[in-house]
């Protein structure tokens, strides 16, 4: 298996950053290639990298990238950036970008996990890429509105002194306490993905604790309070316009419940829609991997 790492200007306005990739395959294959979309938002790649499996399955060509602001991608200043500086046009800009860099735009498939699967279903709906030949929506929403009502369910189900020390502390302003982590620690157990992490996991985890303007700025303090730029965000309106074949999948466990993920289904016409076992990761997760990879290799080839 080869692998190329590289990285492409990304220009914005005056100032000019670097986007960071990596190719698993040959993009001179002829095969359309597999662009991953990681989540977050604020995540780095690395928690995605299982998806390399795609790559052996299908001898596709998979590319993964840190969206600016983190991992790879990450420049000095981004925490002194205005909150309008973090637009979802800015990662539609970036990925439009790498594409070109890429030399792809005539043919790809994109992947998206929960924020990148926002970041995909925008790009797909507002953009019109005649080049996307797949997109994978992975454990997203079409609107924040409807992923704090799903969030805002699962966190109602747990037992009351955790869901009442985690409001609590959002309350109260205060959820860098340890507390408040360890109660958040027991939702993303039960709903995200079970421990002990994957070191995928704890290294794209560790890079969003370590920058945290992107995810903080965006989305807010936790996965079940949306205060950032992203809080009024929609493409519900939109969705009928996708063309492009697309599958969904979501984990009955998952933050992404069924309210996110149904009105993909109702109203892009070309769709399917897989349902896994377990958490938001499938992934990384052992019951699900193995069918998950499957799932998203028959589409590929066969849709």
């Amino acid at each position: 298996m080869t692998e190329v790492t590289g990285k492409v200007d990304f220009k914005v306005g005056d100032d000019t950053y670097q986007t960071w990739y990596k190719i698993v395959g040959d993009l001179t294959s002829g095969a359309h290639p597999l662009i991953v979309l990681h989540g977050g938002p604020g995540f780095s790649h690395e928690y995605m990298t299982p998806l390399a499996e795609i790559h052996n399955k299908c001898n596709i060509p998979v590319v993964f990238y840190d969206q600016i602001g983190i991992g790879k991608s990450f420049f000095e200043g981004a925490a002194d950036k205005p909150k309008e500086f973090w637009a979802v046009d800015l990662f539609v800009d970036e990925l439009e970008n790498l594409v070109a860099h890429l030399g792809v735009q005539d043919g790809f498939a994109l992947l998206g996990h929960s924020w990148g699967a926002m970041l995909g279903a925008h790009y797909a709906s507002h953009r019109h890429p005649v080049g996307l030949k797949h997109l994978v929506i992975t454990s997203g929403t079409p609107s924040m509105a409807l992923w704090e009502q799903s969030t805002r369910q699962l966190l109602k189900a747990l037992p009351a002194d955790v869901r009442e020390t985690i409001e609590r502390h959002e309350k109260e302003g205060t959820t860098d306490s340890p507390e408040y982590e360890k109660m958040v620690g027991i939702f993303f157990e039960k709903h995200v993905c079970k421990s002990p992490w994957p070191k995928v996991m704890e290294t794209s985890f560790a890079a969003m604790m370590q920058h945290p303007t992107v995810y903080h700025t965006m989305n807010g303090p936790s996965e079940f309070t949306i205060t950032g730029t992203l809080k009024s965000w929609s493409c519900l309106d939109q969705l009928h316009t996708i063309t492009t074949p697309t599958l969904l999948t979501n984990g009955v466990m998952d933050e992404a419940q069924d309210v996110c993920m149904s009105p993909f289904f109702q109203r892009i016409p070309h769709v399917k829609w897989a349902q896994f076992s377990q958490r938001h990761m499938p992934f990384l997760e052992e019951e699900d991997q193995a069918r998950y990879f499957q799932v998203v290799a028959d589409f590929l080839t066969y849709a």
